[in-house]
């Protein structure tokens, strides 16, 4: 019985062959990411490592209470929650959401605070996203409304 034929390459063509998989995969398919800041906290520990599957949106949009995984300013991502689509009306009155005018089941929300946010609409091709740890002050929030091509995926774990 004879090895597979990528396994008779000369080595350095294996390892080409191998490099240029593993690019593949982590450009297109499965992204280390960090978790920076306590905005996802309790779900996800802050500096913790999380992989980034690339492919959850191809062929679906980000459904309500999803985590996603978000370009923001150049190369940094973040984390955030998916609250709210195109066209609902969003507020947050002491620590709780509101999505056209009812509160949002949130059970992934454990460190809740007291602050508010007056309602805005989400605008057309875009959704609105917050972390899980509202026991921050609303001005360290990092989130809000934020356009759809800036999704890059959904965490792997």
């Amino acid at each position: 019985m004879h090895p597979p034929r990528f396994l008779r390459f000369p080595g350095w063509r294996r390892v080409a062959l191998v490099a240029a998989a593993a690019f593949l995969v982590v450009r297109f398919v499965l992204t280390p990411s960090l978790v920076r800041g306590e905005s996802m906290e309790p779900t996800y520990p802050r500096r913790g490592v999380n992989a980034v599957a690339r492919w959850r949106f191809w062929f679906r949009g980000p459904r309500r209470g999803e985590v996603v995984v978000l370009r923001w300013r150049g190369r940094t991502t973040l984390l955030k929650r998916v609250l709210a689509f195109a066209g609902e009306t969003v507020e947050f009155r002491d620590g709780v959401c509101y999505v056209d005018g009812a509160p949002l089941d949130e059970p992934w929300v454990v460190l809740r605070g007291d602050w508010n946010l007056p309602p805005r609409t989400v605008a057309p091709g875009r959704i609105y996203v917050m972390g899980d740890n509202r026991s921050m002050d609303a001005d360290a929030h990092v989130g809000g409304e934020i356009s759809l091509s800036r999704l890059i995926g959904g965490p792997l774990l």
